[in-house]
Order: structure tokens, then C-alpha cells, then sequence
């Protein structure tokens, strides 16, 4: 079934004016023509800039000499000497030195650091190099119809809503399509235990909650009555067969279970471009099946069809069952050839769990197998599980947690906090603030972790304003506002300055190179698609910000050119840290 558009995120080109250039590229681009002129083209392939681990180390590191030595046929002291000796004057760098074995660490002259970071806020970056102009759809999110969101559903939506922020950024057109699972044999069991077991009043009090515990009650109910799931059965065939009164009961479940997932999905804000259910893919189905047949891809086993794959290297794949139905195999076939002839995309991208990798494999696979249209770039992004380690909350069936439970009580976590440290601030405002700040917390824990690994999740951990958590970011972002609210009290004016001073030689020079590196971890989280490379490099800024915050006099300061050289820093920090946050989902506050 194809549904309707629910707050849709129509994809619009960034508007902001000129490029702002990326420096780990310039610096790419400026290593390779000098490389080039000493040892030959030959060998740029090689050349990669790191940002350097220690400030002793300059701004950026490049590991060249240790990487081509061999190439090249010299020791990685002497290549990384010959480059230094030959490398060209620019307006980019202001020296070069030899470390350890054979790293070259790159000091930037102020001049550019002050120049590129002047840029902030006010120039767009050019991405052009990663090959931008392409549709490229994500599927993620993807609960079943007729039962609530729990804590399972947490990690595709909100690593599903990262990846897609983040190639907007960078430049691409996105299309979000939630895959909700609206058919299959669970259909034939709620209507049976609608028309038997329904309680009218809580159905009108919380629907989703009703379905929920009339399911449960067919299962057990099953156990004892297996006559039941032949009457499912029936009803399910009925169903299929265009039967008015299950159609509309069916119909009902899904307006109901939509209507409850886009009020999770407002409090996360998660927008989805598409919401195709699988049911929407059954009239392609066939043909999808005749193509594996006319193509010999698929061939009768025990009176179902199946593809089997050379060499055993996956298991073989089911596509019709010897009762006629369908799997999922089948039908992400037709989703992928839907994508590609209807959508117009030219990659898709999948979030799961780790454990359908296997299935993604054998689709992917029988993709290849059957050529055009369902053979372009797919890519299976999968994470691990989390999991609720003391168990606070749980469903009426006692095995699942509700993530309308989650923000619940991470709202009122933060608003215990908010009364206590700002009681003043208005009643609406905090409420406000504490879902902002409580949302965003449990995003930031699950974006900061490493997708593949399984996590635990504490409150402890998660609403800790220490260390690298949301709350700890919103209070670094809530510390620069105050700044600015206090130039406007005291109605100082700040000039447009120079960030880096000649005698800032120390921590704002460390934090204004920092800030620099904002789209480098931007790249680098698409590449590898993983939004903790964005989360870790938002920790470190701010960490860098609340050292220079607190070693450094800002409103205070005498000589007023240091002073407005340190706000306007402020304010690029400022900037950096909510695009940054913004890319992982999370809204900032300007108190707290």
C-alpha cells in the first residue's frame, strides 16, 4: 500500500554563497603537485593528510614518506627530508618538519587559518569532489504495523536520519522511505482476535495498545486452539482475495499505527519522503518472478522456487514458496526495480540490524545476477543492538520498552535538572528545553557509539552532563550564548576582526585549527558511513572550547582587539558545533 506523504523533506540545495574550500583537500592538492614535480606522478596516489593527534605535531600530519618508501626506494626519513627541501613557498603552509620514522607535520600559516575560518558561517563547502549530484534513497526505520515503536526501532531511525542529514550536506538528493511492514500472516491473527476478543473502549482509548494485547492474547490462545491459525489463515486468504470487511480492518490498523509512529517521529524529528509499505510491492511481485525464471535465476526445489548461488558462497534464497506465496526476498527485488525505474535513484541505502545481513547478501546478489534495473549500488548498513541495562521501563507484554517511555522520562530527567539549576525560566519554556535536551541526549549516546557494536544503555550514561554525551554538548553551546546574551546587556559592539592574532599563539589558535577540520569529519563519517566520526569530533571542540573558555578572559579582556578576536571565535565555535549537532539530528537550546 503506498500512503500518503507525511511531513515530507523535500531535498533543497544549500544556499549559502561561493566555496569554502576543505583544507585536508587543499592540502591534498598541494602535496600532489609538489610530489609530482620532485619524484614523478607516479606516486600521489600515496599522498594522505591526518589531522595531527598532538598540537606539538602541527595542524596536520602526512604519512607519504612511510607509505612509498619502498616505491620510491629510499628511507622514509630521506623522502620526507628531499620533500621539505624542494617543497615550494605558498600562502597555505607555513612550515614543514620531519617526525619519528618519516611523518611530515604541517604547520598553517595564520593568515590562512584566519581566512578559512572568516569563511565559516558565511560560505557553503565545495564537495563537488565526491561525486554529489546523485539520488540516493535510504530505507531505514521500518516498524510493523499494529504494534508501537520500542527500543529496537531506536538505532535504524535515528542512523538512518544521520546518513541522510549528512549526504544532504555534503550535496546530495535524498529520498527517505520507511519500508513498514503492512502485510503477512499477523494480518490473518488480528482480525480473528478483533472479532473475538476486541475491548471496544480501551480500543478507543489507545488503539495500538489494544491491537498489541488482542495479539498476544491469539498466541497464547493458539497454543491451546490450533484451530485458531487456521482460521487466521482463512482470514488472511480473504484478506489477500479483496474481501470488503477485512480490507477495511486492515486499512484501520494501518491509519492507526501511523498515526502513533509519526508522534514518535515529530519528537525525534525524523521525516520520512516515502512511506511504501511492503503490501504496495505485491502486483510487481510476478514479474519479478518471471524474470528469475526466463533468466534461469531461479529454478523449482521441493515446489518452491529458489535461487541457488555458484559455489555455495551464501545459502540458497526462497522467492515463492510451493503454497504460491512470497517472501521478503521477493519482495525487496521489486522494491530495488521500483527504486530504480520509478524513483530514478542511483544508489540505495539499507539500515538494519546485523542479523539480516545474510538476507541483504542473497538480494544484493540476485540483483547482480538479473542485471538492469536492479543492478546499482546498494549498501547494507547494519548496527548492533542495544540494550536497557536495569530495565525501567517495559510493554504490557513485559518484553519490549516503548520509545514513547524512552523520551518520556528522558523529558523529565532534564526538567528535574532544569528546576533545580534555572528555576526562573518559564514553565513553557522548560518544557521545551527538557525535550529538546532529552531527545537529543539519547540520540547523541547511540550516534557517539560505534554502529556494529551492541550498546547498553543507562541513564546514567546517557544524561550526563560530563564527558562525551548530548548534555555535555548542549551546555558547552548554552556557555557561548550566554556570552552573547551578555554583549547585548551590556551593549558592547564587536567589530569584524582578525581570529588569529599574532600572540594568540596558544589555545585559540589550537580550537581555530580545530574548527577548520568540521567538514574533513564530515567526509569521513560518509565514507565510512558512521555519525560517531562527527560525534567524536564535536566532543573534542568542545572540550577545546571549555579550556579556552576557561583559561582565557573574553568579555573581560583589556586590549579590545583580543576581545573581539576571541567573541568572533566564540561565535564560529558556536556555529560549528549546532551544524554539527544538527547533522546528528539534535536541536540546541540557548539555556538550560
Amino acid at each position: 500500500m503506498r500512503y500518503p506523504l507525511i511531513n515530507v523533506n523535500l531535498w533543497k540545495e544549500r544556499t549559502k554563497i561561493s566555496n569554502n574550500g576543505i583544507t585536508d583537500i587543499k592540502l591534498k592538492k598541494l602535496f600532489s603537485e609538489n610530489i609530482s614535480r620532485i619524484f614523478g606522478a607516479d606516486y600521489i596516489e600515496k599522498i594522505d593528510i591526518q589531522n595531527s593527534t598532538k598540537k606539538e605535531f602541527g595542524d596536520f600530519q602526512t604519512n607519504f614518506a612511510m607509505m612509498s618508501s619502498k616505491l620510491i626506494g629510499k628511507n622514509p626519513r630521506e623522502i620526507a627530508n628531499t620533500i621539505i627541501e624542494n617543497f615550494e613557498k605558498n600562502d597555505i603552509i607555513e612550515k614543514l618538519e620531519v617526525a619519528g620514522p618519516g611523518f611530515i607535520n604541517i604547520f598553517l600559516k595564520n593568515s590562512f587559518l584566519n581566512e578559512e575560518i572568516k569563511k565559516l558561517e558565511n560560505e557553503k563547502y565545495d564537495f563537488s569532489f565526491l561525486n554529489t549530484g546523485k539520488t540516493v534513497i535510504i530505507d531505514y526505520s521500518s516498524p510493523n504495523i499494529a504494534k508501537r515503536m520500542h527500543i529496537g526501532h531506536l538505532r535504524s531511525t535515528i542512523i538512518g536520519d544521520s546518513i541522510k542529514r549528512i549526504l544532504n550536506f555534503l550535496g546530495f538528493k535524498t529520498l527517505a522511505d520507511n519500508h513498514i511492514g503492512d502485510w503477512g500472516t499477523q494480518f490473518g491473527k488480528l482480525i480473528v482476535a478483533y472479532k473475538n476478543w476486541l475491548d471496544k473502549k480501551a480500543y478507543e482509548e489507545d488503539p495500538i495498545g489494544e491491537l498489541e494485547r488482542i495479539y498476544v492474547l491469539f498466541s497464547d490462545k493458539a497454543k491451546k486452539d490450533p484451530a485458531l491459525e487456521d482460521e487466521a489463515r482463512e482470514e488472511l486468504k480473504k484478506l489477500q482475495l479483496g474481501n470488503e470487511d477485512n480490507q477495511k480492518l486492515w486499512k484501520e490498523f494501518i491509519d492507526i499505527s501511523l498515526k502513533e509512529y509519526n508522534k514518535v517521529y515529530e519528537r525525534l524529528d525524523v521525516n520520512f519522503d516515502y512511506y511504501y509499505g511492503e503490501s504496495f510491492y505485491n502486483d510487481m511481485m510476478p514479474s519479478v518472478l518471471e524474470e528469475l525464471k526466463k533468466k534461469n535465476i531461479a529454478r523449482e526445489d521441493q515446489g518452491a522456487l529458489v535461487v541457488f548461488f555458484e559455489d555455495d558462497k551464501l545459502p540458497p534464497a526462497i522467492v515463492q514458496k510451493k503454497d504460491g506465496s512470497f517472501l521478503y526476498t521477493t519482495s525487496d527485488l521489486a522494491t530495488m526495480k521500483f527504486r530504480k525505474n520509478e524513483l530514478k535513484v542511483d544508489e540505495a541505502v539499507y539500515l538494519t540490524d546485523d542479523r539480516q545481513q545474510n538476507h541483504f547478501k542473497q538480494v544484493f546478489e540476485i540483483g547482480k545476477m538479473l542485471g538492469e534495473p536492479y543492478d546499482y549500488k546498494k549498501t547494507h548498513i547494519v548496527f548492533g543492538i542495544m540494550r536497557f541495562g536495569d530495565q525501567i521501563f517495559s510493554s504490557r507484554s513485559g518484553n519490549t520498552i516503548r520509545l514513547v517511555d524512552l523520551l518520556d522520562e528522558a523529558k523529565k530527567q532534564v526538567k528535574k535538572v532544569i528546576d533545580e539549576k534555572n528555576p526562573n525560566i518559564p514553565e513553557k519554556e522548560k518544557e521545551k528545553i527538557a525535550e529538546t535536551i532529552g531527545s537529543g541526549a539519547i540520540k547523541y549516546f547511540d550516534l557517539s557509539q560505534n554502529r556494529t557494536s551492541d550498546i547498553t544503555f543507562t541513564w546514567e550514561k546517557v544524561l550526563n552532563f560530563e564527558g562525551n554525551t548530548g548534555p555535555y554538548l548542549q551546555y558547552t553551546y548554552v556557555r557561548i550564548m550566554s556570552i552573547f546574551r551578555k554583549l547585548e546587556e551590556e551593549n558592547i559592539n564587536v567589530e569584524n576582526t582578525d581570529i588569529v592574532l599574532d600572540e594568540m599563539a596558544g589555545i585559540e589558535r589550537e580550537l581555530a585549527s580545530e574548527l577548520l577540520k568540521f567538514p574533513q569529519a564530515v567526509v569521513k563519517s560518509y565514507e565510512n558511513f558512521r555519525p560517531n566520526i562527527i560525534a567524536d569530533y564535536l566532543f573534542d571542540t568542545a572540550k577545546l572550547f571549555n579550556s579556552f573558555y576557561n583559561s582565557s578572559s573574553i568579555l573581560k579582556e583589556e586590549d579590545k582587539q583580543v576581545m573581539d578576536a576571541r567573541i568572533l571565535l566564540a561565535k564560529k565555535t558556536a556555529f560549528v558545533l549546532k551544524e554539527g549537532l544538527e547533522l546528528l539530528g539534535i536541536k540546541t537550546v540557548n539555556r538550560m
